[in-house]
């Protein structure tokens, strides 16, 4: 793909609703600086999440759909910070705040392209050199790759500002936004999410279509049946984001 105008993300373009921003995200890039390395990631898959409150319809996906905690309340915070949360007790993933500032919205960064700091990126994976073209596909593929990649790290980044893009932690993380946003974008259900939440009821995942960087489909738990007992084509994948 080549080189599109880029620009600092503004706190105004990320105050709509997460499942309105999230494909304005596509193709833009999330630069970090940690420990001196800096790593630029162009993202190519995104998922929107709505707190309680937010948008016209309760998402039971959401971390915060049971209203403000200790864990998600980065999520209600002023758009442009950066919620960092654990997975599984392992990974630490990235997820843009998005939303006026009260109202609980994240959009979660899924899947991206390292187009600078591949050297940095290979050490944070563990990944041996020289690295392979599936190798360097995979490095930021999927959000627990990606936030490795980026190098941030729950707790202690979690509340970034990737708008001022000052010092946190000993890091830096700046959000860049494309001039003209991307028009080839495919949308879904959510990755690995649970029962409803996972189905086409909630097609908040975007993605750039054809990008092979972009995570392949998994139906969470019970999603699967879910969608079956209200489509009735819960055994069809939607999509395996290739």
């Amino acid at each position: 793909m080549p080189t599109d105008a880029l620009h600092r993300a503004t706190r105004a373009e990320l105050s709509g609703l997460p499942v309105e921003v999230a494909p304005l995200l596509l193709g833009g890039e999330l630069r970090t600086v940690v420990a001196g390395s800096e790593v630029r990631l162009r993202l190519t898959e995104v998922e929107a999440y709505h707190g309680q409150g937010t948008g016209p319809a309760a998402d039971p996906g959401s971390h915060a759909r049971m209203g403000r905690t200790a864990r998600n309340a980065t999520m209600w915070g002023a758009p442009g910070h950066l919620y960092v949360y654990l997975s599984h007790g392992i990974h630490s993933c990235v997820n843009v705040v998005s939303g006026l500032e009260g109202q609980a919205g994240g959009i979660l960064l899924r899947a991206g392209e390292v187009v600078h700091g591949a050297d940095a990126v290979a050490v944070r994976r563990r990944a041996t050199p020289p690295l392979t073209a599936t190798a360097l596909r995979d490095l930021a593929r999927g959000p627990g790759r990606f936030g490795q990649s980026a190098g941030l790290r729950h707790p202690i980044h979690d509340g970034i500002d990737a708008i001022t893009g000052a010092e946190f932690a000993g890091a830096r993380a700046e959000l860049w936004l494309r001039d003209e946003p991307v028009t080839d974008v495919a949308t879904g259900p959510r990755v690995g999410v649970a029962g409803i939440a996972g189905t086409a009821a909630f097609p908040w995942r975007f993605w750039i279509s054809g990008d092979p960087t972009v995570s392949p489909f998994r139906w969470g738990r019970g999603a699967q049946a879910e969608s079956l007992h209200t489509t009735g084509v819960g055994s069809m994948i939607p999509s395996r984001g290739r």
